[in-house]
């Protein structure tokens, strides 16, 4: 197990994080879980840390929306995120610890770019069938290399205009069968080990206080604030995951 403070200084407020994401409160957020606690260990170790975790927060989202997806947006988008975790196998296989870290950090940089400058918007043009599946291996490729998944597939379903509803199950079930497809190939690079797991069961309990969290802030709390604090800090994650990875 992992007893170094400064990896649990980043890795309680990334689980939370998460959490909150998956909750919708901050949708898209999660994606700086991952950079968040690769700030204390390899962005590897960090993604197999994380991927029990988020198979809780799975299990509590499929329980709650398993009825309301759209099954016919999953059968379209679904197999081109699994090919996008089969380019992510080959990436973690290939490349050092060092390259991946640069990448993620560009991933989260864009990403804040993205969010910046193009806001999601509900009322765009609806986006060819094409751009999703581009969209959906996108997804499936920074889901497995950083648990980052969610700006790409958001960047095709938003504009399709689903009931809130509808939308927040059909990412549940995507993500919930991506994150199960990473674990043959997380194990075959070596990274489910004991020191991992056992790191993994000691954050598991805040695995659901983070989706409980954001449940909570959703109607309580104005986001102002929280959304600033979340785009400086994915910055500077960004930032120092970048300069890490090609210093």
């Amino acid at each position: 197990m992992i007893t170094d403070p400064w990896f649990y200084a980043v890795a309680v407020p990334a689980v939370l994080l998460m959490g909150l994401g998956k909750s919708g409160f901050l949708g898209g957020f999660g994606a700086l879980a991952t950079p968040l606690m690769a700030l204390a260990v390899p962005v590897p170790q960090a993604a197999a840390i994380m991927l029990p975790l988020l198979l809780v927060m799975d299990a509590t989202g499929l329980q709650q929306l398993w009825r309301e997806r759209d099954r016919a947006l999953i059968a379209h988008l679904l197999p081109a995120g699994l090919l996008g975790t089969v380019v992510g196998t080959v990436v973690f296989g290939l490349l050092p610890a060092k390259t991946v870290a640069a990448i993620v950090g560009a991933l989260t940089l864009l990403f804040l770019v993205q969010r910046l400058v193009f806001p999601p918007r509900a009322d765009r043009p609806r986006p060819p069938r094409w751009v999703g599946w581009l969209a959906a291996m996108a997804s499936g490729f920074t889901s497995f290399v950083a648990h980052a998944g969610s700006p790409p597939i958001s960047a095709y379903v938003l504009p399709l205009r689903l009931n809130p509803v509808v939308f927040s199950a059909t990412m549940a079930v995507f993500f919930a069968a991506i994150n199960l497809s990473k674990w043959i190939p997380y194990a075959w690079l070596g990274l489910i080990d004991l020191r991992n797991m056992t790191t993994s069961l000691v954050l598991l309990p805040l695995a659901p206080v983070g989706v409980w969290l954001g449940v909570w802030a959703l109607r309580r709390i104005d986001s102002t604030w929280f959304y600033r604090i979340a785009y400086a800090g994915m910055a500077l994650t960004g930032l120092k995951l970048l300069w890490d990875g090609w210093k």
